[in-house]
């Protein structure tokens, strides 16, 4: 794969997880891409291409800041799809997410795919639209830190974390510590 078209792919991907715009230099860092110029000819490439396909999604500009979003023909569909996905029942992944971001948190996504063993992208997407977990630190940046939010402790009639049951017992478990300890001895070795 030529280095635009890596540079395109990693853009894309970057932009497809994140649920905010991010600026030019913001991508250009991310991408590790030392030219900005190489980064905004990429933006435009797929800006583009999206227009071209008359595909869904449509990457939007706004001065130096950029976000994929829902096409125009599209998007009352989106709104009601995302209407039902915010207001129905949390999935049993969505559940074992929210109790160890409620237990653990504050936590990086890192930590929370080592205790969970699967990618939790689509799950803390879902959980922060709903207002259950808020992100600390920029999406997308391996050092953001993920607790939950006001909604989830007004829906369990709690005024802190430290009010959840067996609290002190469950944030110093053990095995979750053995889990993420076998883990960072894993990187560094």
């Amino acid at each position: 794969m030529s280095d635009n078209l890596m540079l395109k792919a990693k853009i894309e991907s970057i932009l497809f997880v994140t649920n905010r715009p991010l600026s030019i230099s913001k991508l250009a860092e991310i991408c590790d891409e030392k030219k900005k110029d190489a980064v905004t000819k990429a933006v435009d490439e797929l800006t583009k291409d999206y227009a071209d396909r008359n595909s869904g999604i449509r990457l939007l500009r706004h001065g130096d800041n950029v976000q994929l979003a829902t096409a125009g023909d599209t998007a009352e569909l989106v709104r009601e799809y995302l209407k039902d996905e915010t207001s129905g029942e949390l999935t049993k992944p969505s559940l074992e997410t929210l109790t160890i971001i409620g237990y653990r948190g504050p936590i990086t996504k890192t930590e929370l795919e080592q205790i969970r063993g699967v990618n939790c992208s689509l799950i803390l997407r879902n959980l922060m639209m709903r207002g259950l977990v808020e992100a600390r630190g920029e999406v997308g940046n391996p050092l953001t830190v993920f607790q939950v939010g006001m909604d989830f402790l007004r829906f369990l009639g709690v005024s802190s974390v430290e009010e959840l049951p067996d609290y002190e017992k469950l944030r110093s478990n053990e095995n979750v510590e053995r889990v993420l300890e076998g883990e960072k001895n894993d990187a560094a070795a």
